[in-house]
């Protein structure tokens, strides 16, 4: 009995440890909740499409993850390679596109673990750290053309109904900037060295793929606005009850109580003059550079959520919140989920790892947002 008590303790610093942003968004919540008493308007504060688009989409990914699906379609494209440079490279893109279709959060825990088998397998264990890292950025910046590809992407896209071509035109300059950087990165840093996957028997089951896959398509056409977004829940939940139980209990829970927590907080937050004041002046001045800033102090899905009550500029936020999830490990939940399994995977080697995420990371941030400042001053965009 005793042991028991003693361990309640620990679950519970080891649950805050891995959700500290929703632990914060939980005091952020209940402390504004302070200053503007809980009333009929908080109710207005929930974006309930977002919510229910992104539990739609986890789901289905859960699902499609336990039956071995992308893990088999990220193996055989490796495989298809033989040199350690095209195959990490191959595990990159694999995971930049998977950010594009099934989230960055969760593309990192499909294909991480692939990337650590592969280079442990073939003796590569020297391009560790660089792939992780790679793959983290692949995941931040390859989400942001699509409406789904980043839960901030999802949220902003919903608030201010943003077309579908002019979300992906607004996105479209700094994408097209991160592949080419992310290649120049892997064909500079990694070297042509033999490399081999032995071959490995994968259980698939092609009945389920096919059902998970149209509730994928399902997921997709409400995000799209195609359905009515209570269609999805209702929809992906009864099937999964049936066929995959355990892909209900995988989802993110955290990440969707993060949501809920910062819309209660960025919603008081719109409330308080002086705050509103504040935030409304500096997003007038620079939407961008105070969204890229803003996602290294409290991270890019917050940051969202909280600036968007205070400008209607939504092509320079988006953007921001997007190439600013490269930077500082908290500027996107994505980065917390490489580095956990990083240290997991390689213990005594947390400094190091640090050390090249940062001169990788800010690499990448200084010359986006250059980027688009550049193409601001030339009119292009």
């Amino acid at each position: 009995m005793e042991e028991k008590t003693n361990r309640l303790p620990q679950k519970a610093i080891a649950f805050v440890k891995q959700n500290v942003v929703m632990v914060i968004a939980l005091a952020a919540a209940l402390l504004t909740s302070l200053i503007i008493p809980v009333d009929k308007e908080y109710v207005g504060y929930f974006d309930y499409k977002t919510l229910a688009c992104l539990f739609s989409v986890l789901a289905v990914v859960c699902a499609l993850k336990n039956n071995n699906f992308f893990y088999m379609l990220a193996r055989q494209v490796v495989q298809k390679f033989k040199t350690a440079r095209m195959s990490i490279l191959a595990l990159v893109y694999i995971t930049f596109i998977g950010s594009m279709l099934i989230a960055n959060d969760m593309a990192l825990l499909t294909f991480l673990p692939l990337g650590f088998l592969v280079l442990t397998t073939t003796g590569k264990e020297k391009y560790m750290t660089f792939t992780f890292i790679m793959q983290n950025i692949a995941a931040n910046l390859g989400g942001m053309l699509t409406p789904f590809g980043n839960p901030q992407n999802l949220y902003l896209y919903t608030k201010f109904n943003i077309p579908n071509l002019e979300f992906m035109g607004i996105m479209a300059p700094p994408f097209v900037l991160a592949v080419a950087l992310i290649t120049i990165c892997c064909l500079v840093f990694v070297k042509p060295e033999p490399l081999e996957l032995k071959e490995e028997k994968i259980d698939l089951n092609p009945v389920r793929t096919v059902i998970y896959l149209i509730l994928f398509a399902l997921a997709i056409i409400i995000v799209f606005r195609i359905i009515p977004y209570w269609i999805g829940p209702v929809v992906i939940v009864a099937v999964l009850l049936f066929m995959d139980r355990k892909a209900l209990k995988m989802v993110d829970y955290p990440l969707l109580f993060t949501f809920v927590f910062f819309f209660v907080f960025s919603g008081n937050m719109a409330r308080i003059d002086v705050i509103r004041n504040f935030f409304s002046a500096l997003m007038e001045k620079s939407t961008l550079l105070v969204s890229v800033l803003s996602c290294q102090c409290i991270s890019n899905v917050p940051s969202a959520i909280l600036l968007s009550q205070f400008t209607e500029n939504y092509p320079d936020l988006l953007v921001g919140v997007n190439i600013g999830g490269v930077g500082t490990l908290i500027s996107s939940l994505a980065s917390l989920i490489t580095f956990r399994e990083y240290v997991k995977n390689n213990p005594g080697k947390t400094g190091y790892y640090i050390k090249q995420f940062s001169l990788f990371n800010f690499g990448f941030l200084i010359i986006l947002t250059g980027f688009m400042f550049l193409l601001k001053y030339l009119g292009i965009v």
